[in-house]
């Protein structure tokens, strides 16, 4: 477009040349000053008065779309029209045939006014007395569009004047463009691409031949041709369209034409990823569209099964889900709340964004750090039996204890008691920090310190982060945010090393190496890692899911904080997480970056056997020294003992002297005969009343030579393990009532008497353990005692 100067001066050489020397007479310099005068008066009024075209400060409509164009929500101008910008390159050809045709064929030749359809309309109007054609040309529709007039002379006028305002100003596309985005469509729509979307449900540059003549015809008289109010009136009118396109489409297009059936859906608003669209709104900066990484095919098919879910679930509880695609960290699917229409369900509350706490589901990066710090390998041997963490007993969801368990058993059944004792390992305030770094920002109440609760849900994290750093275990241990536009910058934390991602990704997804070999030929699904968690006082159902493609988070619960007895991670998010990844992982193309993230194996990890109690590589312990053998990852060549016993200290391995025949325990005082020298592998203290016979036949020192029955045993003194004293221990609703396992130190030979709040249990012998169920909620006066009077006594709560 030229600019108005360039125009002026152009307009003005014909009158540089009059004042030529040949052309030096009075009247000719008289009327070139006028003709001067006039133009520069002309210029002014332009200047002055402008044509009121939409500038930055006129009230806009803003759409929010997918990534395909597909409109997901559309908020209003401040005069409540709802208007989808595009440019002519995005419309159909068809409609600009068909409305050049039909409304102005001359509009690329005339300078805004076509003087012979004035003069044709003017004469029918008078010959007739009604208007039997219209002299409006296109640019002078628009100017009508951009500024009401009345419809009488004056008004003409005015039109014709500001028709040649624009074409002085503005280029024949700019007008075109003008036109096509704010031509009225009936009701509140404007321009052909809301309209193509609210009556047909496509995109404008989709429109078959007949859909466009009906968009073409329907400015004319919008209330009257709506082909959702008035079908028939829309096909006569957009027949008459039709049949004044021969020579320009074919004879068969125009045959289909007549012959398509006039269509319309009902007009509503679009209405995908509402909460999003909200909050890209607030960051919109006087944008008046927003293209969103949102896959419209998967965002719808993510609220369906969010809304299938509301009818099982009680009233005010909403639920939430995230998909983000991990090779660029764009979202896909953002649902905030179950369903935006329902307000009883909490249905503007983003519950993507919302503080919560994240139960277990924090544990995975738990595990994860220990890889890189060189604290555990995937086979390192935990406790899970009831222990007090400095005052601090948590116990496990179903409020059961497994004794011995390896990382991997502990993460895969999400057990607590090991994980807090990985962590007091880790120490919490490291732990925080290291989770930060990755880019996980956690809440901590108010005046607050890390402590060993964080890894049980004592912090409050969104789902938003919770899905940025889940995608590490996708991309090599760098966790990143999630992108909701295409031009969003790609922030990405080291979260993990490459191979403790993968280490922890596969033990997510199939129980790590010993994991595979338990259920080797069960048929189970391969190709997702997830984790599920439940916040204190069944507040928040979590799972979060890794595969190739995509990173799936789902949060189930009730905004106001109200607690869901009975809804957990496992039965209330889970299932929906399965049915979100059987949704979109087979609707989705195939990724190189998700074959490839998925099976690529770091160097630094690799699998070696080792052996518990001890932890260490089987090649470095001896026969009787491992008890058990593992399957393990390792990372960085690193095996790292089993962690210091909590009750006891000394070494790992302990000498003891036996008597050669009876193999029987002797010390040189009290026996006479030869004795060899015998070094044993303690497990755990807190571990013993778990082990099976026969590794406690391995694991613990022989009876006493008779002669030497009386000298202590080297946890010497009448001590019952198991179980700490004072311990809480927290009965479910629903699970089993606990089940303690204890056993006596200080004593291998005889019997001791159990009483359980004074009542005998009956005796046993000293070396076996004692089971009881605690069925009643209240507090357990638990003694052993034996035939010389020796006991201990240790004291729990059940609530």
């Amino acid at each position: 477009m030229n600019h108005p100067l360039d125009r002026l001066a152009r307009f003005l050489s014909p009158v540089s040349r009059l004042l030529s020397p040949a052309f030096r007479s009075r009247r000719l310099r008289i009327a070139c000053f006028l003709l001067a005068s006039l133009l520069a008066v002309l210029f002014a009024l332009d200047r002055l008065f402008p044509p009121p075209v939409p500038g930055r400060d006129s009230p806009k409509a803003l759409l929010v779309v997918a990534r395909d164009g597909t409109p997901l929500r559309a908020f209003p101008d401040r005069k409540h029209i709802w208007r989808h910008l595009v440019t002519l390159d995005e419309v159909s050809p068809r409609y600009l045939e068909a409305l050049i045709r039909y409304e102005d064929r001359t509009f690329y030749w005339h300078p805004g006014v076509n003087p012979l359809a004035i003069l044709r309309a003017a004469w029918q109007w008078a010959r007739h007395g009604k208007v039997i054609s219209g002299g409006s040309t296109l640019t002078m529709q628009v100017a009508r569009i951009l500024e009401p007039m009345p419809r009488n002379a004056s008004g003409k006028i005015r039109q014709i004047l500001r028709a040649l305002q624009l074409e002085w100003r503005y280029s024949k596309e700019e007008i075109l463009t003008l036109y096509i985005n704010y031509a009225p469509m009936g009701g509140v729509l404007e321009g052909v691409e809301a309209a193509s979307r609210a009556y047909l449900g496509k995109p404008s540059r989709r429109l078959s031949h007949a859909e466009a003549a009906l968009l073409a015809v329907l400015p004319q008289a919008p209330s009257r041709y709506r082909p959702d109010r008035h079908p028939e009136q829309a096909r006569q009118a957009r027949d008459k369209i039709v049949a004044r396109m021969t020579g320009v489409w074919s004879k068969e297009d125009i045959a289909d034409a007549f012959s398509e059936p006039p269509f319309s859906q009902t007009v509503k608003e679009p209405l995908l990823a509402p909460l999003l669209a909200e909050r890209l709104k607030r960051q919109a900066a006087g944008r008046i569209r927003i293209d969103s990484t949102i896959d419209a095919q998967i965002q719808q098919m993510v609220e369906v099964l969010l809304s299938s879910r509301t009818h099982i679930l009680p009233p005010r509880v909403s639920l939430a889900a995230l998909v983000v695609d991990n090779e660029t960290l764009e979202v896909r699917a953002y649902a905030g709340s179950a369903d935006f229409g329902d307000d009883r369900r909490f249905a503007h509350v983003d519950m993507v964004q919302a503080s919560r706490s994240p139960g277990s589901t924090l544990k995975p990066f738990l595990y994860g750090l220990a890889l890189d710090e060189g604290l555990i390998h995937s086979e390192s041997l935990l406790a899970d039996v009831p222990q007090s963490f400095s005052g601090y007993q948590p116990g496990n969801f179903q409020q059961s204890f497994h004794g011995p368990v390896s990382v991997s058993v502990a993460l895969t059944k999400s057990l607590n008691v090991p994980a807090v004792e990985a962590l007091e390992r880790l120490e919490p305030a490291r732990f925080v920090a290291l989770l930060r770094r990755g880019g996980m920002k956690l809440e901590l109440p108010k005046g607050s310190e890390p402590n060993l609760s964080v890894i049980l849900g004592g912090v409050g994290v969104s789902l938003e982060q919770l899905v940025g750093a889940y995608t590490a275990l996708a991309r090599q241990g760098l966790a990143g945010t999630p992108r909701y536009t295409s031009d969003a910058p790609v922030e990405e934390r080291r979260m993990l090393s490459p191979g403790a991602a993968f280490i922890i990704r596969d033990i997510l997804e199939s129980g790590g190496p010993m994991g595979r070999a338990l259920e080797a030929g069960a048929g189970q699904r391969r190709g997702i890692a997830w984790k599920t968690g439940t916040s204190f006082g069944f507040r928040d159902a979590w799972a979060i899911g890794v595969s190739g493609r995509h990173t799936v988070g789902v949060w189930v619960g009730r905004p106001d904080g109200t607690p869901n007895p009975g809804f957990f991670g496992a039965n209330m998010a889970a299932p929906l997480l399965v049915d979100i990844f059987d949704a979109i992982e087979t609707s989705t193309p195939f990724s190189t970056f998700a074959a490839s993230s998925s099976r690529i194996k770091p160097p630094e990890a690799r699998q070696e056997r080792i052996c518990w109690p001890l932890g260490l590589r089987q090649s470095s312990t001896a026969p009787e020294h491992c008890h058990q053998s593992r399957l393990a990852w390792i990372l960085n060549d690193a095996a790292p003992p089993t962690f210091p016993d909590r009750l006891r200290g000394g070494e790992a391995r302990y000498r003891l002297q036996i008597d050669p025949v009876s193999r029987r325990r002797a010390l040189p005082g009290c026996f006479k005969g030869p004795l060899e020298t015998r070094e044993i592998a303690r497990w755990p203290a807190v571990l013993e009343p778990w082990l099976t016979a026969d590794v406690r036949a391995k694991a613990l020192p022989p009876p006493w030579q008779p002669a030497c029955a009386g000298h202590a045993t080297p946890e010497s003194g009448l001590k019952i393990v198991g179980a700490s004293h004072n311990e809480v221990l927290r009965r479910s609703a629903t699970g089993n009532a606990p089940l303690i396992r204890l056993e006596i130190r200080g004593k291998t030979e005889g019997e001791v008497i159990w009483l359980v709040n004074g009542r005998n249990e009956g005796r046993r012998p000293a070396r076996a353990s004692f089971s009881y169920r605690l069925e009643q909620p209240g507090r357990y006066d638990i003694t052993a005692m034996d035939d010389q009077g020796h006991y201990d006594r240790v004291s729990l709560s059940v609530r």
